[in-house]
């Protein structure tokens, strides 16, 4: 027997992007497992990765090229070579291309997080076709437009510091289920004598182990981010000397603050005013003791209509305080704008040549995929490859989206591991390999290091990696340019800037020994100023948000959908409803591994015992979850973790796996934040009533 060991990345959607150690025996992985000298992995996988050789060798993986014989969304396939399927795509394509390439869609986003095979290849190909651009806008595009106005740039706290934090404040977050190793900092953090606070609408996994919770109103932070500033400026729980020297436009904000009263802040949040006066307090007087104080601000505040002003007010907080002087001390949103990378090199958008680029955005693409020709939206969308991505689970209101998909004369390609929802669309539908099959580089939005993923095993079955599919697209397209042939080695020496200080040590040979290296970067990133903002300092007044239409200043921007900024809708609709992710699922990814499937049940609805009562459903009982744009069924778990006026459901089920075949983006919106174009899927009034199963 032949054993060996091979270093490989965790490709998946999650800040902490674990070293791994794949154990290969006889070309059969046998173990992955957490490499325990990665600093931030330490040897410890979640759940789900730590079961992913049962993904890799699922039963109901894809092997073989299909292509459809049944309806749209039966999901009946037979089996077909790779030169029928290939000759087929280039083909369809070739006609529409004919006609306006901008017709050609890509959808894609984080099925796998690696530059090579997420967008390298495959924008080569879309740019030299001229297909439309998609606005990959999902998950994370208003917080760091938002952050980006504030700072500069998505660099924050180093994750492996938070552990000598006295106060961390995990705001919008459920790092248990999420960020698993941030997670282990801040219980350490805590086993030395530091307060833990969560700042969610929701009692989640994470907020029950913190010292306090803060259960506000969905889309209410930055009221509350404005009435901790009120609180501070008003006790002087300030470091005058750091707002003098490294920031800009203290006394517009100090005027704007001055609004948010605590009494003001607390009816808005829904919360005390105590809670509003002690969390300033805590904030302020831990920072004035000379204590790091640290926040760990995530995605679950940025999905509502204000989502992005949000994330732009809680990121002024630590340069009010000094918190940026201590390593420890000041906010991470996202370490990923720490990453020189070289995304021009692997993705060619020179290739486009001046000609017009359509961009659709992701979020809407339910109603895009509805629409017909026009002079103010183009060509009607012919044809849509889709890799990387389910947007029939994931995309809102889904019931659109559904409806989009199945249209006869739309020409969808689904590459993937397995039959999702979405595959179940396509007309042709190619079998992906996994991580442990194929070479890729990462960076991530945790922590600091570069990554390589060398490949573990061959391919199973006749599965091909995202960068090989378009190579072979785009040799029967008859683009000749000598870059379609690049391989993947050679694609990811291309990844980082190396003219970079953070990266001038990057070489990919070396990276691929090591599996990892950390960034040049120092222990505390603003210690003295160096902001990345027009100004070099942390902008509470921004000349880039005033000239963009935006208010300069932080500001609360309220909810589409809540009972106070819509009073009519909230009379029909009286319950807001967040669909945050369930530990056992990453997005869409997990949910057919029955092992994992099994540990989290069947899709839930928590509810409030008193919403509950009024609507006279019991713990147990199946519940009808609805408002005008669709409904879905889910079992009732009746408890306090869910505030009054809240339900969650907890996501993101694949239909076809669901109680009903639906989920929880049958009644999101596809209206999109203040900055960033991104969704608003915690941003929704429902109302919920027994179900009649």
């Amino acid at each position: 027997m032949t054993t060996t060991q091979v270093r490989a990345t965790c490709p998946h959607d999650c800040p902490d992007t674990c070293a791994l150690l794949i154990t290969v025996e006889d070309g059969v992985a046998t173990e992955v497992k957490g490499d325990p000298d990665h600093p931030t992995t330490a040897g410890v996988l979640c759940t789900k990765v730590a079961r992913y050789a049962e993904r890799t060798y699922h039963v109901e993986r894809l092997l073989h090229p299909m292509k459809r014989v049944g309806k749209k969304g039966e999901g009946k396939f037979e089996r077909i070579s790779w030169d029928e399927a290939l000759d087929t795509i280039a083909a369809r394509l070739k006609d529409i291309a004919a006609r306006d390439p901008q017709a050609i869609l890509p959808y894609s986003y984080c099925g796998t997080m690696g530059m090579v095979q997420g967008e390298s290849m495959s924008l080569r190909f879309f740019h030299q076709l001229g297909a439309s651009l998609l606005d990959r806008t999902i998950c994370a595009s208003a917080g760091s437009t938002g952050y980006k106005y504030t700072i500069g740039g998505s660099i924050g706290t180093d994750m492996e510091q938070f552990q000598d934090a006295k106060l961390i404040i995990i705001w919008g977050g459920n790092p248990i289920a999420s960020n698993l190793h941030f997670w282990t900092r801040a219980q350490e953090a805590k086993r030395r004598g530091a307060k833990l606070i969560a700042i969610d609408p929701y009692r989640s996994l994470t907020a029950d182990k913190c010292h306090q919770h803060i259960a506000l109103l969905p889309g209410t932070d930055s009221a509350l981010a404005l009435g901790v500033m009120h609180v501070l400026i008003r006790e002087n729980l300030l470091d005058h000397d750091y707002i003098a020297q490294h920031t800009l436009g203290f006394e517009q904000l100090k005027g704007r603050a001055a609004e948010w009263t605590p009494e003001r802040t607390a009816e808005t949040c829904g919360i005390t005013v105590d809670e509003v006066v002690n969390l300033a307090r805590e904030y302020g007087q831990a920072a004035a003791r000379g204590d790091a104080a640290a926040i760990r601000v995530n995605y679950g505040v940025q999905r509502v209509r204000g989502g992005g002003m949000a994330v732009r007010a809680i990121a002024c907080l630590p340069a009010l305080v000094g918190a940026w002087r201590h390593p420890a001390g000041g906010i991470q949103l996202s370490s990923s704008g720490t990453f020189p990378t070289n995304k021009p090199a692997l993705q060619r958008p020179d290739l486009l040549n001046g000609r017009p680029a359509r961009t659709i955005n992701m979020t809407t693409i339910g109603d895009d995929l509805l629409k017909d020709s026009s002079p103010e939206f183009g060509p009607k969308v012919e044809a849509v490859i889709v890799y990387n991505a389910n947007p029939v689970a994931i995309a809102p209101d889904s019931g659109k989206v559904m409806r989009g998909f199945a249209r006869d004369d739309l020409f969808t390609v689904v590459m993937e591991h397995f039959q999702t929802d979405t595959a179940d669309y396509a007309d042709i539908l190619l079998p992906a390999t996994t991580q442990l099959e194929h070479v890729d580089t990462h960076t991530s939005y945790g922590h600091l290091y570069m990554m390589a993923n060398n490949a573990a095993i061959a391919p199973m079955g006749e599965a091909r990696a995202n960068t090989e599919v378009f190579r072979l697209l785009a040799a029967r397209m008859g683009f000749d340019d000598p870059i379609f042939r690049e391989t993947d080695d050679e694609l990811a020496a291309q990844a980082y800037d190396k003219s970079h200080p953070r990266a001038m040590h990057f070489d990919w040979e070396s990276l691929k020994r090591t599996g990892w290296q950390k960034l040049n970067v120092p222990a505390a990133p603003f210690a003295e100023g160096g902001f990345m903002t027009p100004s070099g300092k942390c902008e509470f007044y921004s000349s880039a948000m005033l000239a963009d239409g935006l208010d300069p200043l932080p500001a609360y921007i309220p909810p589409y959908e809540s009972i106070a900024s819509n009073p009519q809708l909230g009379a029909k609709y009286p319950l807001a409803m967040i669909s945050p992710p369930a530990r056992n699922f990453l997005n869409s990814s997990f949910v057919n591994v029955k092992s994992l499937r099994s540990a989290e049940g069947e899709p839930h609805l928590d509810i409030h015992p008193l919403d509950a009562a009024a609507r006279g459903i019991l713990d147990g009982d199946m519940a009808r979850i609805f408002n005008d744009r669709g409904t879905f069924v889910a079992r009732a778990r009746v408890t306090d973790k869910a505030r009054q006026g809240l339900v969650v459901g907890l996501s993101v089920w694949w239909k076809k796996l669901a109680t009903d075949g639906k989920n929880a983006n049958e009644v999101t919106s596809q209206r999109l934040t203040d900055m960033g174009r991104a969704p608003t899927f915690y941003d929704t009034l429902v109302e919920v009533e027994k179900h009649a199963a």
